[in-house]
């Protein structure tokens, strides 16, 4: 089993060729050895050990205070070791693959024997993904073993859009951080349960329904699928998820004073008030922050987590989130912040 670790995480940098060979080679050795590592990965920052190693796995469950329940997905470097992670490979497997990977989707599927039951949280399937990052890649292909890789933050908290919020998170717990920059596509991946007949997506993100469609025809209705599955077959499902340490509150308003006039039932004090809007700009007079994220979704994604985290560094007491369009591609942006503020749907 991994080290405890009394001191801040090492950050290794991967801005050069052979700063990104060390840290490579850094991050292997560690998770050989059993420990965690913190790696960049294109959604958000994941805390990785070796998915084969039910001991360095229930450390990941340790350090985040992670319910058993809760499974996590394997990260693998190619669809030859994603079907060793498993026991049936579908020809739908095969496309999806061809047509998302690597990227942001998650398959679901029944498990291999060698996957620890701690990964599946006991249950008969796992979760595979193919990310796209370099780093990770180059890292997987390193050790030869698929990884166990949740979001690198405490359970049910803000997940770490870059290496800073990995440190402020968990850099008292794990030995080393390897920094990749800013997570591109900034919310957790799309999952899609393959055991299901028709297929399921269990958590929407920025791969979307009708995306999938065009691949795998029709879906299940996720709603009731993730309602009566048990165990879990995908994280995110509990209706309290991504959550900042503020309360969260998602309002709509149709100007300055109609927000005023909203904020006044809250009895908060203004100054610890920071509003998130993408149309309508209120003043920041007496507010503690007003920020302003683009009214796209692609871009929205990647900058929300980060703003939430900088809400909390700066003191917030209440944060309001200006409502989404109620549309396909702002779905998984929708999912996010109903979970981060409370009211997600039960799994």
């Amino acid at each position: 089993m991994g080290a405890q670790f009394e001191s801040h995480a090492e950050i290794l940098p991967t801005h050069t060729p052979a700063l990104f060979d060390a840290a490579v080679a850094r991050a292997a050795g560690l998770l050989r050895a059993g420990d965690l590592v913190a790696l960049p990965t294109e959604t958000v920052y994941g805390l990785a050990a070796n998915a084969l190693d039910p001991r360095a796995v229930a450390r990941i469950f340790e350090v985040k205070g992670r319910p058993a329940h809760n499974p996590v997905i394997i990260h693998v470097a190619g669809v030859e070791m994603a079907r060793s992670c498993v026991a049936d490979w579908p020809a739908l497997a095969d496309d999806l693959a061809k047509a998302f990977w690597p990227g942001p989707l998650t398959l679901v599927l029944p498990r291999a024997r060698a996957i620890p039951d701690i990964v599946t949280a006991g249950g008969p399937t796992v979760g595979v993904r193919w990310p796209s990052h370099p780093l990770i890649q180059a890292v997987i292909r390193a050790c030869g073993f698929p990884l166990a890789a949740p979001s690198a933050n405490l359970s049910s908290r803000v997940s770490p859009a870059n290496a800073e919020h990995v440190m402020k998170s968990l850099g008292d717990k794990i030995a080393l951080i390897v920094d990749g920059g800013r997570s591109q596509v900034g919310i957790e991946s799309t999952v899609l349960d393959l055991t299901a007949s028709p297929p399921c997506v269990l958590r929407p993100g920025m791969i979307h329904a009708e995306s999938l469609m065009a691949v795998a025809g029709t879906l299940e209705n996720s709603e009731r699928r993730t309602r009566t599955a048990e165990p879990l077959r995908s994280p995110g499902l509990f209706p309290q998820h991504y959550a900042p340490k503020a309360q969260l509150l998602i309002m709509s308003w149709r100007d300055g004073a109609d927000l005023n006039r909203q904020l006044a039932t809250f009895n908060r004090p203004p100054a610890a008030t920071h509003i998130i809007a993408h149309t309508r700009i209120p003043a920041d007079e007496g507010l503690g922050r007003v920020s302003v994220l683009p009214h796209d979704a692609e871009a929205y994604a990647r900058a929300i987590y980060a703003e939430l985290h900088r809400c909390d560094e700066a003191g917030a007491g209440l944060i309001v989130i200006e409502a989404l369009p109620n549309t396909a591609e702002w779905h998984a942006l929708n999912d996010r912040l109903r979970r981060a503020a409370g009211c997600g749907r039960e799994p």
